[in-house]
């Protein structure tokens, strides 16, 4: 063979394998939809990407199927929750799909919550008797639009360490998710200044961040303690203090038994809301801004309705 043609089939061959000019998308797995849907906004046509749990599915209790193994197998990058959200089924399966790719500390490992404004640390010793309390805070900072913006820019480094030769085409998809987060935040807000101060209860820990970024005051929660089933006593405590202090609004995840919620909402005339706290929690809910829109405007007409305070 002329040595120039074996050098140049050298080089390409070279070229081809290097992790620098990997050809075709980036295969990319979530560990929920809300992350999926973030991912698919900045990272466009050139990556693929699924998520593990359901919008309608309770994150922190997902069956680890077979089928998880091998998506995990193929993924050049696992983006997770973290805070300990998954911690229940996420790291056997990991383990188990052998992909040094998104092993802990491996470069397609990333954990978004790390930069996140993160809520209700705990303080002090920590022991089964409050219930599941996560010691690493509140993991549904999703939930406040500008940990969404620091969520995207966790991706698009990420993707662009895997894809340097794309990190132009991914930030400039990052600008013009972030331009249209901030119009939609600032009408958000402008939609929930009339109802500041708002008081609500609601079923589990998923909305500290929402509420903190829209102006509710969550009072109690059906939850006794998180991850606790109500008993009688809670939920007659409960009704009472909500008639005491004229609360009408219940806000109630979708994975959760409307029994309780919808007892609670006889007794004291309080409306009952189904509040996604993922995309895919309802049907309506199929992105990011979505969930916002969808739960924003539930929540006014609630308001109206009601008369709340």
């Amino acid at each position: 063979m002329n040595i120039r043609l074996y050098l140049a089939a050298l080089i390409a061959s070279f070229l081809a394998s290097s992790p620098l000019m990997a050809q075709g998308k980036l295969n990319v797995i979530a560990t929920t939809e809300d992350l999926a849907s973030i991912a698919r906004e900045v990272g466009g046509d050139r990556i693929t990407i699924d998520s593990i749990a359901k919008g309608y599915q309770d994150p922190h209790f997902v069956e680890a199927k077979p089928s998880f193994i091998l998506k995990l197998l193929k993924a050049d990058i696992l983006i997770l929750v973290g805070r300990d959200l998954e911690l229940g089924w996420l790291p056997p399966l990991i383990q188990q799909s052998r992909n040094k790719k998104i092993q802990v500390g491996a470069e397609g490992y990333l954990d978004v919550s790390l930069k996140a404004q993160i809520l209700e640390v705990p303080t002090g010793q920590i022991t089964r008797a409050g219930g599941d309390v996560h010691a690493l805070g509140n993991p549904h900072y999703w939930m406040d639009p500008e940990n969404g913006e620091i969520i995207a820019r966790e991706i698009v480094d990420s993707f662009a360490r895997f894809r340097p030769n794309d990190r132009a085409y991914f930030e400039q998809r990052l600008n013009d998710f972030l331009n249209r987060l901030n119009e939609a935040e600032k009408r958000w807000t402008a939609m929930m200044a009339p109802y500041k101060g708002i008081k609500v209860v609601t079923y589990h820990r998923s909305f500290p961040n929402f509420a903190a970024r829209f102006g509710l005051d969550i009072v109690d929660y059906i939850e006794p303690k998180p991850g606790i089933p109500p008993s009688p006593q809670h939920t007659l405590d409960l009704m009472n203090m909500m008639k005491r202090t004229n609360i009408k609004l219940v806000l109630v995840e979708p994975y959760f038994d409307l029994k309780t919620p919808n007892a609670i909402g006889r007794d004291t005339g309080a409306e009952v809301l189904v509040m996604p706290p993922s995309v895919g929690g309802v049907k309506e809910v199929t992105d990011y801004f979505k969930l916002f829109d969808y739960n924003l405007n539930l929540l006014i007409t609630a308001i109206k309705k009601t008369g709340a305070k």
